[in-house]
């Protein structure tokens, strides 16, 4: 969702004032505070490691972090403008391009939280793979009919619906609407679906829980439409290294396995998000150290 000029300034001072109040403008108060904010989206793996890092943060440097839940576009112009000071869900090269290109040079970009991420368009695995292989197999008007002419996506202005939009204009799927809505409303649509043993196409990405959870399969894009392999980053507002160095540092060697991600999203849909961060730092304390102290 491309949101600038007046309309976005008043969504991201929305967004601020929900999550924390009076804004984020630097005071002496704030800085006694020792608090950040770090912006986030309520996809599965964006909620897990924004609150894995949270967690850190407050228990090892005794910061107050806040969460401010925001559309993408509107983080990335939060970042820029010094708003928001963190956001740890860049997924990059491709899937947030339109947003980089934009604010790219106003942003600092501390690498990768976690590798081998990628986007995707998802069919249960008890569809035929004779019938329905490859994206292109949705131009079958067979295949339109039982898949009832709908790709169920996610929110409209993620990286993803966007590659989604351009992949129905690469492979010509005129007899296909795509469909936007939230992560869960995806999810509810897909269990639905997979409990009567519909047929059904679905915008999805790795990690996510739902592989764990259901047997399911990419289509293939030999056309290359949404894009490879991506890594997903943490990127900070200029002069958040001047501001909290310690943290600036641990975000920039905070790498996480993705098996682990997934093992910590598939625990969270058991539990909470929250129990399965617990967990993860009670299990992985070399590692925690290692990110909060730099010391092997």
């Amino acid at each position: 969702m491309k949101i600038f000029g007046k309309a976005l300034g008043m969504l991201l001072s929305a967004a601020m004032t929900v999550g924390l109040g009076t804004g984020v403008v630097a005071t002496s108060a704030q800085a006694a505070e020792k608090s950040i904010n770090i912006g986030w989206t309520a996809w599965s793996d964006a909620e897990a490691v924004t609150k894995l890092a949270k967690a850190v943060i407050e228990e090892r440097f005794g910061y107050k972090v806040e969460l401010t839940m925001a559309d993408i576009g509107i983080q990335y112009q939060g970042i820029a403008s010094g708003k928001l000071d963190a956001m740890l869900m860049s997924w990059q090269p491709l899937t947030h391009k339109p947003y980089l290109d934009k604010v790219g040079k106003d942003i600092v970009d501390l690498g990768p939280l976690y590798t081998r991420a990628r986007l995707g368009w998802v069919v249960p695995d008890y569809i035929p793979v004779d019938q329905v292989k490859t994206i292109e197999d949705l131009k079958k008007p067979e295949v339109q009919k039982q898949l009832g002419g709908k790709i169920q996506g996610i929110d409209p202005g993620s990286g993803l619906m966007q590659a989604s939009e351009k992949a129905l204009k690469t492979y010509d799927l005129k007899g296909m609407q795509l469909v936007s809505a939230s992560d869960a409303a995806m999810l509810a649509a897909l269990e639905r679906a997979m409990k009567r043993n519909e047929w059904i196409v679905v915008t999805s990405w790795s990690p996510h829980w739902m592989f764990a959870n259901w047997k399911l399969r990419y289509l293939e894009d030999p056309k290359g439409a949404l894009g490879g392999l991506e890594s997903v980053n943490a990127i900070v507002r200029k002069g958040f290294y001047q501001d909290h160095p310690e943290i600036f540092e641990f975000l920039n060697r905070m790498v996480l396995p993705i098996g682990d991600l997934e093992a910590m999203m598939q625990e969270a849909r058991q539990t909470s998000y929250e129990k399965a961060v617990d967990n993860y730092i009670k299990n992985n304390k070399a590692r925690i150290d290692y990110w909060v102290t730099g010391k092997l």
